[in-house]
C-alpha cells in the first residue's frame, strides 16, 4: 500500500497537473465552482491512469465535456487548461485547443455541410474540439437547415473516434440543457457537465484592475466608484459579456482618458497623468446619458 502511495505522488509530481491547476487558481478570478470541478476531473482521470498501469479493469472514463453559463465567464480559457489537463495525462496527443461555432461547420447548401464538419474535426483530430453556442447547430423548426447533418457527423467521431477527439460543447445553461434534451444521443455522451457562474460585481472590478495593471493603468478611488455604478448599470443592458464586458468598458474609458488629456491643451504632463484613469472616463459613458442631461 505504501508503494502505491508513493506512485500516485510520483505519478501526479509527473504530469505536472498541479502546476496548471495552479495556473488556473492564479490567471482566473473567483469561479471557486468551476475551479473545483477541474480539480475532480483531473483527479478521477490521473487515477483511472494508475489504475490502468497496474492492470486493473477500469472502463474508459468518459471525456466528453459540457460548459455551460454567459458569455465572457472563462469557459474557453478553462478549455485551454482542460487541453493541457488532458496532455499531459496522456488522454489526448497534443494541447491543442480548436475552437469553431455553428458557422465553421455548417453549410448554405446541400453536400456543403459534411465536408465542412468533417474537415473540422480532421483539424482538430488529437486534441480538444470547442464548440461555442452549439444549440445553433439544431434548429428542428427550420427543415431546410443542414445542422442536424453536423450533428451526425460529430456523434459518429465521439463514438468512434473518442480516444483521438475529446469534445467541448459551450453555451448558455438554459439553451444548452434544450439542446441536450433534443439531442439525447448527444446528450448520452457527455459525462462532465461544468457550470460556469456569472462574475459579481467586485470580481469584475478586479478583473478591471488586473487588465489595467497589464496595460499600465490605474484608477483613481472616484473612478473605482464610478465603475462599480458602470457594472450595476451594464448588467441591467442586454448582451452583458462579464469579463469581455469589462475589457469593452476599459478600452473606451482609455480612449476617453486619452481626449481628455488631448483637449486638456496642457504643456506638462506627468507619467502619473499618463498612467490615471479618473472618474469622469468612465461616467462619460453612453450607459449614463440620463445623468448627463
Amino acid at each position: 500500500l505504501k508503494m502505491v502511495t508513493l506512485n500516485l505522488q510520483e505519478e501526479y509530481k509527473n504530469t505536472q497537473i498541479q502546476t496548471l491547476l495552479d495556473q488556473l487558481e492564479n490567471d482566473l478570478v473567483g469561479l471557486r465552482p468551476v475551479k473545483q470541478r477541474i480539480k475532480e476531473i483531473a483527479a478521477l482521470l490521473l487515477v483511472h491512469r494508475l489504475r490502468k498501469n497496474v492492470g486493473l479493469t477500469s472502463s474508459s472514463p468518459g471525456l466528453h465535456m459540457s460548459f455551460t453559463g454567459s458569455p465572457g465567464t472563462g469557459k474557453t480559457t478553462v478549455a485551454e487548461k482542460m487541453a493541457d489537463i488532458l496532455y499531459r495525462l496522456g488522454y489526448i496527443d497534443k494541447a491543442q485547443l480548436v475552437t469553431v461555432t455553428r458557422d465553421d461547420l455548417v453549410g448554405q447548401y446541400i453536400g456543403h455541410t459534411a465536408p465542412k464538419t468533417k474537415q473540422v474535426l480532421k483539424n482538430a483530430m488529437g486534441g480538444v474540439l470547442f464548440i461555442d453556442e452549439a444549440y445553433y447547430l439544431y434548429k428542428p423548426d427550420n427543415e431546410r437547415d443542414y445542422g442536424s447533418e453536423a450533428i451526425e457527423i460529430i456523434l459518429q467521431v465521439m463514438e468512434n473516434k473518442r480516444d483521438e477527439l475529446v469534445m467541448i460543447f459551450a453555451g448558455y445553461k438554459e439553451k444548452m440543457d434544450k439542446f441536450y434534451e433534443s439531442n439525447p444521443g448527444l446528450s448520452s455522451r457527455v459525462a462532465n457537465h461544468v457550470d460556469f457562474p456569472d462574475y459579481t460585481s467586485e470580481e469584475l472590478v478586479q478583473i478591471g484592475k488586473l487588465i489595467l495593471e497589464e496595460q499600465q493603468y490605474v484608477l483613481t478611488s472616484e473612478a473605482e466608484k464610478a465603475l462599480y455604478k458602470y457594472i450595476d448599470r451594464r448588467k441591467e443592458l442586454p448582451h452583458f459579456a462579464n469579463a469581455r464586458s469589462m475589457r469593452n468598458a476599459l478600452d473606451r474609458a482609455r480612449m476617453r482618458q486619452a481626449n481628455r488629456i488631448f483637449s486638456s491643451n496642457v504643456e506638462i504632463l506627468t507619467k502619473l497623468d499618463l498612467v490615471t484613469l479618473q472618474a469622469e472616463d468612465i461616467l462619460k459613458s453612453r450607459i449614463f446619458e440620463d445623468l448627463q442631461k
